[in-house]
């Protein structure tokens, strides 16, 4: 351990497993730790005590490393904890659940999500609006509805980072602006709408506090530091949605900057000014710890079809493949499942691609794909600001092919960044030490996001020929009916 530096420790607890990560103050990673969970049951619900003792276990083993490290020096300033959007649990007057947890993908509270989106739509406010299935408030209302005789024992509602958080400290009934955004927190008037307990029916009182991500709100009960050997005065601060720590780790953390993690599906996220007013819903805007705002979008295209497609393939040899065909002359949109939200809504979207196509084929020009909708989503946010990003960072699994950072690159005739360690808990770690080990986000993310690679365009003959495909893949999209010009900004 670099001169026995104060470290800070994240947390994910993601969908299929814990992950918890120790970090110093320059970035370096010190000691990681993983579990998948062994859960029983649907997609709909998880065990939020398979989520905690994982944790602790994670966070034991992590503790003991650290100190074999540093022995009695061992210093460990503050944890943080990011999870999944839109996860929700009712909790009890003693803070148990009163169920398992209602799981982000799950899609039961359909009916109610419509109920939602119609009354926030009445507010007259500048609250979240574009609510569904994947958020938190309509799972609280189908709830309501399924179980009254547990709704009458309902003490408060917590996000899955919040339940982690209040475990660890004792702290309870406090959330953060990104979680507290798709269970209806109003960020610019930072409140609670009227419209929640009068036209819905949700008690005031179920409602946490909100708080900027990375307040410190209190420290390691002592059990819990007995349990884990974490220090007695270590701090316990807000945590944010995975999404938003991911942002974090990538590096975009100041005005202009912009990430794109590509995962299941493509994310965009970026950090301006003034919240970005997209009439059509296919942006939304997070609150960044200093004032700033963090707009972002998530398409339904992203890496899914890698994962279905080429199970078990060398993806090291299809890359290698891909790097002798790009730039392909083929068009493909490699959306999997039916329907579009980013950068453009579409209800009949479907994925097209040339008949005859080889594996390696379908690959080069898959990826090729997926870079011509991340450059429409930057051309939309340019269109609905009137600024180029100034900025570009990358995270996410697809970071990991050079051959698809090089494509991507050239489809945008823009560098992009891509940081050393991308974890989700790593972002959550930057978040612990902003206001521990320094004296806000940025001062952190300067220090702690330590650069690993710039990738620049390809040669101006390649960036020509993808200049030419990605008109064409818009041709295409305007054809089918997907994508208008007058709809970028169209109100």
């Amino acid at each position: 351990m670099t001169n026995c530096s104060p470290v800070v420790i994240g947390v994910d607890v993601g969908t299929q497993g814990v992950r918890v990560m120790a970090v110093n103050g320059k970035g370096e990673l010190l000691s990681p730790y993983a579990r998948s969970f062994a859960l029983l049951g649907s997609r709909e619900e998880q065990a939020p005590e398979v989520w905690w003792n994982d944790m602790l276990a994670c966070l034991s083993a992590l503790v003991a490393q650290l100190k074999r490290m540093a022995g009695s020096e061992l210093s460990i300033a503050a944890i943080a904890v990011t999870s999944t959007s839109g996860t929700m649990l009712p909790l009890d007057r003693d803070h148990m659940p009163l169920g398992p947890a209602l799981m982000y993908s799950d899609p039961r509270s359909f009916a109610e999500a419509t109920a939602c989106k119609e009354a926030a739509q009445r507010y007259a406010g500048s609250g979240y609006t574009v609510f569904n299935a994947s958020c938190g408030l309509p799972k609280i209302l189908w709830f309501m509805n399924r179980f009254p005789h547990l709704a009458e024992r309902i003490k408060l509602w917590a996000h899955a980072a919040d339940y982690i958080t209040g475990k660890l400290s004792g702290q309870w009934g406090v959330t953060d602006y990104t979680n507290g955004l798709k269970t209806g927190y109003d960020l610019v008037q930072d409140r609670w709408p009227s419209y929640i307990s009068a036209e819905l029916g949700v008690p005031a009182d179920w409602l946490p506090g909100v708080v900027p991500p990375g307040t410190v709100i209190g420290s390691i009960l002592p059990e819990v530091a007995d349990r884990t050997g974490l220090p007695r005065d270590v701090k316990v601060v807000a945590g944010m949605t995975d999404g938003c720590a991911s942002q974090l780790a990538s590096g975009a953390v100041r005005p202009g900057d912009w990430s794109t993690t590509i995962g299941t599906t493509l994310v965009v996220k970026g950090v301006t000014c003034e919240p970005i007013a997209d009439p059509l819903g296919r942006l939304y805007n997070h609150k960044h710890p200093e004032g700033y705002w963090m707009p972002g979008g998530a398409s339904n295209t992203g890496a899914d079809w890698v994962t279905r497609d080429y199970a078990g393939t060398d993806l090291h040899a299809l890359n290698h493949a891909a790097q002798q065909l790009i730039p392909t002359p083929w068009i493909r949109y490699p959306l999997l499942q039916k329907s579009e939200r980013f950068p453009f809504v579409a209800e009949e979207a479907r994925g097209f691609e040339p008949a005859g196509l080889s594996p390696e084929q379908r690959f080069a020009s898959g990826m090729e794909g997926v870079a011509y909708i991340e450059r429409l989503s930057y051309e939309l946010i340019e269109q609905l600001t009137g600024q180029p990003p100034a900025t570009l960072y990358t995270a996410g699994g697809g970071s990991n092919s050079n051959v698809w950072l090089s494509i991507r690159s050239s489809v945008m005739r823009r560098p992009i960044h891509k940081m050393k360690h991308i974890e989700g808990a790593v972002g959550a770690a930057v978040l612990a030490a902003s206001n521990t080990l320094f004296s806000g986000l940025g001062e952190a993310g300067r220090a702690m996001v330590v650069p690993d690679q710039v990738i620049e365009p390809l040669e101006a003959s390649v960036c020509d020929r993808y200049e030419e495909n990605y008109q064409l893949f818009k041709q295409r999209i305007t054809e089918l009916g997907y994508w208008q010009e007058s709809e970028r900004g169209r109100a």
